[in-house]
């Protein structure tokens, strides 16, 4: 008999506890607020922070680290006064910048220039592009200064780069190209 009681109590017990859980909605949660979490709107009002902002905007005619305005303008004028326009890197280093360029241009070019600049990457070879010219092309009569210009503000299908890539990058990434384009016209 005593045995009965116990089962029955522990059956009462099993009955009252689950006849309390609601399966519509979180029971207990331990931390509430890592569960329902305030989210904001970034640009958007937040009455606690500094100028009733989420992110606040960059202070006005400052510059980004690492990036310089690039004073030529995208037109065809504009390439055609880039093509004058020669490096600014310290030629002390040129081995530096070179090695520099050669990892930046596999990372972000040789997928559509190739590794040799003529023009045979990966997606040319797999027909995904078509029409990547050799940089050993006299018709291209490719400088730094238009290199750069082109990395800067893309061309044709080639997109800019200029997101991706901090000022002195780009200019290591034009002064390797200008390499494998003496490499390829030996």
């Amino acid at each position: 008999m005593n045995s009965f009681k116990n089962i029955a109590i522990l059956f009462a017990l099993v009955v009252l506890v689950t006849s309390c859980q609601n399966d519509k909605s979180r029971n207990y949660q331990y931390m509430p607020n890592m569960y329902e979490s305030v989210g904001y709107e970034t640009y958007g009002e937040a009455g606690f922070l500094p100028n009733q902002s989420e992110a606040l905007l960059p202070p006005a005619n400052t510059i980004n680290r690492g990036w310089l305005p690039y004073e030529i303008e995208n037109s065809p004028e504009g390439k055609e006064l880039a093509r004058l326009q020669g490096s600014p890197l310290d030629s002390i280093n040129v081995d530096d910048n070179l090695a520099k360029g050669g990892q930046l241009y596999t990372i972000y070019c040789a997928i559509c220039h190739g590794d040799k600049g003529d023009g045979k990457g990966t997606l040319v070879k797999r027909e995904k592009i078509l029409g990547v010219p050799s940089y050993a092309d006299p018709v291209r009569n490719l400088t730094v200064g238009t290199t750069y210009y082109t990395i800067h503000y893309g061309l044709n299908s080639m997109g800019s780069y200029a997101s991706q890539m901090n000022t002195e990058e780009m200019w290591q990434v034009s002064e390797y190209v200008m390499q494998l384009k003496q490499d390829l016209t030996k």
